[in-house]
């Protein structure tokens, strides 16, 4: 799971994001490894349909939709000719439907088109990118449906895959997304995706500013992935309490101090 690819991304993405000579180096680590990239709805169609799959198959996707994943994680994919997923976030693109707050410089919907032409599947990230497991359910159905209905008007086609803004979910949110026609939906929880975790709840790892190129090499290939995003996962458990409380007092029409 990527987010930014620049030389300089604001501070807001920086600890999420990789260097265009990170991001080509890790692409080779990928090709020498013998792994075939593919696109989620590729990855999660074979499962639901016990369809063929290559003996080493790897989703490499993109998270919100900054404009470094058009000017340079895209020249590095084509040379590999690996295929790909960008999840956008429809509002904070730049264009027609912007409506302000994204963290960094965006993609436009031409960048997002040529992006498209070049094999990478577009998904779905909600419309303003909200915690979708903290508001109601009219804003949660908004902003997996908004979300749709503009990459369609833009590219054509509805996408077929959505991934949960920062990684958050629960079974209301992941009933919402199917509800939305979404096919399958990824989150992070930092493991390698398994059949068994189901087509709403596919997990992935994070690649960060502070991956090293051995660290990537030993994720790639199945290793040490526990050691590597232990504190990670004791944080994401302590969270999940507040979160879980947090929503229980909004259920019950009561607002944590």
């Amino acid at each position: 799971m990527y987010h930014a690819v620049d030389h300089r991304p604001s501070p807001a993405t920086h600890r999420l994001s990789v260097s265009p000579e990170a991001f080509a180096e890790q692409m080779a680590v990928v090709a020498e490894h013998g792994l075939t990239p593919l696109t989620t709805a590729e990855l999660a169609t074979a499962w639901r349909t016990g369809g063929a799959l290559p003996a080493r198959p790897v989703l490499i996707t993109f998270d919100d939709g900054y404009e470094g994943v058009h000017r340079h994680a895209l020249p590095v994919l084509a040379r590999h000719g690996f295929a790909s997923t960008l999840f956008v976030s429809t509002g904070w693109l730049r264009g027609a439907h912007d409506e302000g707050g994204a963290p960094d410089t965006m993609l436009d919907w031409d960048q997002v088109r040529e992006l498209a032409a070049a094999g990478a599947e577009i998904g779905g990230h909600t419309h303003t990118h909200p915690q979708l497991d903290q508001v109601d359910d009219r804003r949660l159905r908004y902003e997996a449906q908004r979300c749709k209905e503009i990459v369609r008007e833009e590219l054509g086609n509805a996408p077929e895959s959505f991934a949960y803004p920062y990684g958050y979910s629960s079974r209301r949110v992941r009933q919402a997304v199917r509800g939305a026609g979404y096919a399958q939906a990824l989150a992070v929880g930092n493991a390698t995706a398994k059949r068994c975790q189901g087509p709403y709840a596919l997990e992935r790892m994070t690649v960060r500013r502070s991956t090293g190129i051995e660290e990537f090499a030993r994720l790639v290939e199945g290793r040490a992935i526990g050691r590597a995003f232990a504190a990670d996962r004791a944080l994401t458990k302590g969270y999940a309490v507040v979160r879980r409380a947090r929503g229980a007092l909004r259920a019950a029409g009561r607002q944590p101090v």
